[in-house]
């Protein structure tokens, strides 16, 4: 019943953000336009408002954050191991490997997460807390890392890497509201109750839109007929990562709610953005695609062993 409860409202609105696409119920951009106002505003002011009052408590979510890091980092070396085994194209390694470590933190994971009783963690922060203080660096990192493995496959490695890496971190409404929310937290400074309220106004429009969104990309991205590289892409993603979450975490000493939320974050489908960097970057449009599509369906299952388990 557990994991009913915390799995099925997540995916009820994604994939009633897939049925309103398909049925043309709602306009062919419509559903394109509101994951563009949430991006832009309702995960920003989340970000903010979230990390304006539990910033200065960061430290709790210290050992969660480095699991993530170091499960990550080895999903992306073993990303590239599987790259050469199934012979994936130099130009398109990098959009394979962006596939398997490049979740959907805001829109899947954070829902999932704030679907679960916001019970205290042993370092005095709450789970949604820790969930923040966790997901916030890690689109830093993502970010990062994104531009580095697509711009890598295509043998640009250097000082012509620079310019386009910045140019992705300063153009990410979710990164600059991070910053700002750390900004804000590290200077002690407060709110006035009408921005606060309007932040979190925005905030809470944030993960139902954001759901509706990945359901209605969905349905539009193109599956290429290479299906062998997408799946292992996914599974990369929703399979290997959260095992080696599990393994971090474990030598780390994370307790059980710790663990769940770390297995949580690391089981997303890969992120929709990934589709879009990758066009914009020149990486394989089928694979971006295919490896999203197929991670969806690979993390419920996923997804449903880790919120029964821990």
């Amino acid at each position: 019943m557990q994991i009913l409860n915390v799995l099925a409202p997540v995916f009820l609105m994604i994939a009633l953000g897939a049925v309103l696409q398909r049925s043309a119920f709602v306009s062919e951009n419509f559903l394109k336009e509101a994951n563009r106002v949430t991006y832009w505003l309702g995960l920003p002011a989340l970000l903010f408002s979230q990390l304006v009052d539990s910033f200065h408590r960061v430290g709790g979510a210290g050992l969660m954050l480095t699991a993530m890091l170091v499960a990550t980092m080895a999903v992306i070396v073993a990303g590239y191991l599987a790259a050469w085994l199934l012979r994936v194209p130099g130009a398109a390694a990098g959009t394979f490997v962006q596939g398997g470590f490049r979740g959907n933190l805001a829109f899947v994971g954070l829902p999932i997460i704030f679907s679960l009783p916001d019970t205290p963690l042993a370092w005095g922060v709450s789970v949604r807390t820790a969930a923040i203080l966790t997901v916030a660096p890690m689109m830093v990192f993502y970010n990062t890392a994104a531009v580095f493995v697509l711009l890598f496959s295509q043998h640009t490695v250097g000082w012509a890497m620079v310019k386009p890496l910045l140019r992705q971190l300063a153009t990410t409404p979710p990164l600059l509201a991070t910053f700002a929310g750390m900004g804000f937290a590290l200077a002690d400074w407060t709110l006035p109750p009408v921005l606060d309220k309007t932040f979190t106004a925005l905030g809470e429009m944030a993960l139902p839109l954001g759901l509706l969104g990945v359901g209605g990309s969905l349905v539009t991205v193109k599956f290429g007929g290479n299906w062998r590289a997408p799946l292992a892409a996914a599974l990369l993603k929703t399979l290997l990562s959260p095992l080696l979450g599990w393994i971090v975490g474990r030598a780390l000493g994370l307790g059980g709610l710790e663990m769940k939320v770390l297995l949580i974050l690391l089981a997303c489908p890969t992120a929709i953005v990934s589709y879009t960097m990758a066009l914009e970057m020149k990486g394989d449009e089928p694979l971006a695609s295919g490896t999203i599509v197929l991670s969806v369906l690979t993390s419920v299952v996923a997804l449903a062993v880790i919120v029964g388990m821990f």
